[in-house]
């Protein structure tokens, strides 16, 4: 119940919601109440066949209910004859009827509104948390997972949670006005026919009691499946290449039956649970019926055949509320195991926060300085007593065998990543002191992949500044040799660019990407390999974009090819995480250390 009402405290402002909804759902229950009740001045009025003789006195309280709609019933047929009796109840039962869909009606509307913000709130606080985890926390989950949490799990969670809320509100409040009208007809045969209530209780929470475990493994599986999804269409074109579609089709397809076996177990519990309670209730119906007809067969009992016929409606009733709340905590374990998978996304902490007194880094002035840092994936060591400076103004390259450490050494600066020890310094400033925002606004990124979003050119290029005008993302693209191919598209800046930008190629892409990065004119830019994809024309309008991306800036380059490190001002070899050369082109290749083997074996070659 713990994760029940932390769900339910995300439907906040509940009271704007709970208070109109019980106050409607109670008026409702009693005028739907009241219909059945009044069946019995309306038998009385139909079938009285001597005719009414005499009017039926007033009882002393209006809790007696039945002896107060008989008392006025006959009122109204001795003073105007059974046919005005007859219309007075009908238009009473009408009125009564109105009014309880009525309020039945308003109840429904402020209960979706619940439900309503309960789906907004949810979603924002677990799509938000998500967008504030840290880099490493998404390396090591299935995004098909993530992506069923925040989709799937979450709207499980806010129908089977408000419906629930729902059911415990209206269908309790329903079941005792029934229980109220039925002692007050008859408490002997009521007490009677509730001995059997606990049996069904238990047969039914035996049926549901592994509903848990069977959902939870569910939403799990439901996850994994749509992680083999994400997979298989992200990577299409090598699963055709490789004619691995067997493969693919395959393990989605176990998974798949997987998840079937699941649902259908878990299906067969849910639907298994209504029959019963039917077969029980109905059981239950004609042993009353028997009970009590045999009471008015031998004139044992206190009430008439009329009041027993509404008895029989009333009782028949009375499982449509006890089976919607068994449905209810029926449902409940689904969207219980559900609530779960997703408070877990929500109570997942990001490793890199600002700090309690982080300050806002307004200028880059001096030097960025790397001091004895090191990084660890788990036990495994990245980088190893890392020292450097990279001077403001110069263009700095990163270089080494792959896995030497350079990417994780690039992503340390714009804190995607923390050091495991050792302090990274702009300025005079500890990165760890300086608030992650203003830190990152003074970098412009450009990565190998291309990272692109299904919008416009001109939306593309804007994404680090929303406001930008259309003359200043024209000045960015035409430093990022971009323009002129921008033009010759469909709609010019407003082009659709698809799916991770599959309508461009492969240069033209990786050019977008540089007018974003230079579109905030920031001062310092991180290039990762960011031509190594390329073909060699695209290559030289890339490289000439970045050269014009450099100037006048402090560019931190990995790069595997010649023509973009040769005429950096500093050339850091990384090799198994250390530092072991750093200097010119010239001065490295007069070494004949690492690096000139590394330009021997052609590996910077086009």
């Amino acid at each position: 119940m713990k994760t029940y009402f932390r769900l339910l405290s995300f439907a906040k402002p509940i009271n704007k919601f709970a208070l109109p909804y019980l106050l409607c759902a109670l008026l409702s229950v009693i005028f739907s109440t009241l219909n059945l009740a009044l069946l019995a001045p309306l038998l009385d009025t139909l079938f009285s066949n001597k005719g009414v003789t005499e009017v039926s006195p007033m009882p002393d309280s209006y809790f007696e209910i039945f002896k107060v709609f008989k008392h006025y019933s006959t009122l109204i047929a001795i003073e105007h004859g059974r046919l005005r009796s007859l219309a007075v109840v009908c238009m009473v039962i009408a009125a009564s009827v109105l009014l309880g869909n009525l309020f039945r009606y308003f109840a429904d509307r402020t209960m979706e509104s619940l439900r309503i913000q309960t789906l907004l709130n949810l979603r924002r606080s677990v799509f938000n948390n998500v967008m504030n985890l840290h880099l490493g926390y998404f390396n090591n989950e299935r995004k098909g997972d993530i992506i069923s949490k925040i989709a799937s799990d979450v709207q499980v969670v806010q129908y089977t949670v408000t419906a629930t809320l729902q059911v415990l509100i209206k269908e309790p409040a329903t079941l005792l006005a029934f229980l109220v009208m039925l002692f007050i007809i008859s408490y002997k045969l009521t007490l009677i026919s509730m001995l059997i209530i606990p049996v069904a209780g238990l047969i039914i929470s035996r049926i549901v009691r592994r509903l848990k475990e069977d959902a939870t493994a569910s939403h799990q599986t439901y996850g994994v499946m749509i992680s083999y999804l994400d997979e298989a269409l992200n990577g299409i074109r090598i699963i055709k290449a490789f004619n691995a579609v067997n493969f693919i089709t395959d393990r989605f397809e176990k998974q798949n039956r997987t998840y079937s076996k699941i649902t259908r177990s878990m299906a067969k519990r849910q639907q298994l649970a209504s029959p019963v309670s039917e077969t029980l209730g109905v059981l239950m119906v004609a042993g009353i019926v028997f009970y009590g007809g045999s009471l008015i067969i031998n004139n044992e009992g206190s009430i008439d055949g009329s009041t027993f016929v509404v008895y029989i409606a009333l009782f028949s009733q009375i499982m449509r509320p006890a089976k919607a709340i068994s449905g209810a905590f029926t449902n409940i374990h689904s969207g219980i195991a559900a609530g779960e998978r997703v408070l877990q996304l929500i109570d997942e902490k990001p490793k890199i926060v600002n700090a309690p007194n982080a300050t806002v880094l307004t200028d880059f002035k001096d030097a960025i300085r790397f001091e004895h840092v090191n990084f660890s994936y788990g036990e495994k060591a990245i980088l190893k007593d890392i020292n450097l400076t990279i001077p403001k103004g110069a263009s700095v390259a990163l270089v080494g065998p792959s896995g030497g450490g350079k990417s994780t050494l690039m992503d340390l600066i714009p804190r995607f990543m923390d050091p495991a020890s050792g302090v990274i310094k702009v300025d005079q400033h500890d990165i760890k002191s300086v608030t992650m925002e203003s830190l990152r606004s003074l970098m412009g990124i450009v990565n190998q992949e291309s990272i692109l979003f299904n919008d416009t050119i001109f939306n593309n290029i804007a994404f680090a500044k929303p406001e930008a005008t259309m003359e200043e993302v024209v000045v960015a693209a035409r430093i990022a040799n971009a323009h002129d191919f921008i033009m010759n598209t469909e709609n010019g800046y407003d082009t659709n660019i698809g799916d991770k930008g599959s309508k461009l190629s492969g240069g033209q892409r990786q050019r977008i990407c540089i007018a974003r990065a230079v579109l905030t004119n920031p001062p310092l830019m991180l290039l990762d390999e960011a031509t190594s994809a390329l073909d060699t024309e695209s290559e030289k309008m890339v490289q000439e974009a970045l050269n014009n991306l450099m100037k006048n800036r402090t560019s931190l380059v990995i790069a595997h090819r010649l023509s973009t490190i040769q005429n950096a001002d500093i050339i850091i070899v990384l090799d198994n995480g250390k530092v072991i050369e750093q200097g010119t082109h010239t001065d490295l290749l007069s070494n004949n250390g690492v690096y000139k083997r590394l330009i021997e074996m052609q590996t910077f070659s086009h």
